[in-house]
């Protein structure tokens, strides 16, 4: 399956709430130009299509999930997300239990998460690998080979062998924690049915949405194509190990960056933000919330000591998309006149996220040097929004969400975090003078 199909042509519509006109306007306050610089920011984030992935199992030797047993899945989610998983049906040659793709939806096409029993959208399928003898505990495994594609069982399997719904057999039940997270609960109810059986190990996955499309429709499997990436190892065997590798492997970060403010300032401290203070309501809320830097750059101009402001989209797209399945992140670069004891200050949105911002650290840099500047740009949190996991939140604006007001000092924020584990801000964006 290719989970890491190009997607950009969608994005490009979809991102739109990130997108600003540039703002260029030079008000050098009559210093003297000594020399000319160009700065050039890029996306460097390798994206990943799953925002979360795991694995969930029984409590016993083996980790069986025993008919009256349950077991339990939490994670985060976005509007239009959701939850795929991959459990063998034990008693079985090569079937296994999953939610028809993209997987079971957790919110109403309101917005609001759904709670209680979603049963019906757990399915019953046939790996295609192996010829399914009659379900139950003298089943041979693994039996005889078969090549076939992925398909639905519905009462009856390619032998005629009967089955309950899938519903019968495994109850899940949806609980909404709050801040976008759930529990999702899977009974094993098979028991006393002409279908009882075990469950296996299996491996869950959320994808990430944008734009309105996921970057992993079909996260786990396929329907009428062949298996792949370990799913065989749990529909023979009950053995997890390789698919959630596969899963493991292709779960990470997704976020676009916003057009990038870039100010040159001389005499003065750097005048996008102060940590350890409130937000000064200045612009920096729209930037950190939303992407929108019209606000700051605006302010920024009228600043003394502030020589030059711009705000700088990327070609075609606006935002700085990342890396998807091997093609260029996004990349914007700006020609700068510049003077000795001139300071240049960036910020950018992480744009998955309720009000993170990328900017230069203290004071900025020196304007006149050359070089990768990267490792003076660092991430913090603008504290004036409820954080949840960075691109599965229902209140994230660029996920169609509303922020939820908090009021916060600036901080950096932590990494790892309350969510998850970022790679290096010199992993996600890169800055060069030249």
């Amino acid at each position: 399956m290719n989970l890491l199909k190009n997607r950009k042509s969608i994005l490009l519509a979809a991102l739109a709430p990130l997108a600003l006109a540039a703002c260029k306007k030079d008000n050098n306050n009559g210093s003297a130009i000594s020399q000319q610089s160009t700065i050039t920011v890029e996306n460097v984030l390798q994206s990943q299509p799953l925002v979360e992935s795991g694995t969930f199992q029984g409590t016993g030797t083996p980790a069986l999930i025993q008919p009256g047993q349950s077991t339990t899945i939490t994670f985060s989610a976005a509007k239009g997300e959701a939850l795929s998983f991959a459990t063998m049906y034990g008693a079985s040659n090569d079937l296994f239990f999953a939610p028809v793709n993209p997987g079971i939806q957790v919110y109403d096409s309101n917005g609001n998460p759904i709670e209680g029993d979603v049963s019906a959208q757990v399915k019953l399928w046939d790996n295609g690998t192996r010829i399914n003898q009659k379900p139950g505990a003298s089943v041979t495994h693994p039996g005889v080979a078969e090549t076939k594609n992925i398909t639905e069982v519905t009462s009856t399997d390619a032998q005629g062998n009967t089955y309950l719904a899938a519903s019968k057999l495994v109850k899940a039940t949806l609980k909404y924690n709050g801040n976008s997270t759930f529990t999702l609960t899977l009974q094993n109810t098979s028991g006393g049915t002409t279908n009882e059986t075990p469950l296996s190990p299996g491996v869950w996955s959320v994808s990430y949405i944008v734009g309105g499309t996921l970057q992993a429709p079909n996260p786990l499997y396929t329907s009428g194509q062949p298996t792949a990436n370990g799913l065989t190892n749990i529909a023979e065997a009950g053995d997890n190990t390789a698919l959630s590798a596969y899963a493991k492997s292709i779960t990470g970060i997704f976020t676009p960056l916003s057009p990038i403010l870039v100010v040159v300032y001389n005499g003065i401290n750097n005048p996008i933000y102060n940590t350890g203070q409130l937000d000064a309501g200045k612009g920096l809320t729209p930037l950190a919330q939303q992407g929108n830097a019209d606000t700051l750059a605006a302010y920024l101009k009228t600043v003394k000591g502030v020589k030059a402001v711009y705000v700088l989209p990327a070609p075609n797209t606006k935002v700085l998309l990342p890396s998807i399945a091997g093609k260029q992140g996004g990349i914007v670069s700006q020609q700068l006149n510049v003077a000795t004891g001139d300071r240049l200050a960036v910020a950018t949105m992480y744009g998955f996220s309720n009000d993170w911002f990328f900017a230069s650290t203290d004071n900025g840099v020196d304007a006149t040097q050359k070089g990768d500047i990267s490792g003076t740009i660092k991430l913090f949190d603008d504290g004036t929004a409820v954080n949840q996991f960075p691109g599965a939140g229902l209140t994230q604006f660029n996920l169609a969400g509303t922020p939820l007001k908090e009021s916060q000092v600036i901080a950096p924020v932590p990494n790892p975090n309350a969510f998850t584990t970022l790679p290096p801000v010199t992993g996600i964006i890169k800055v060069t003078l030249k």
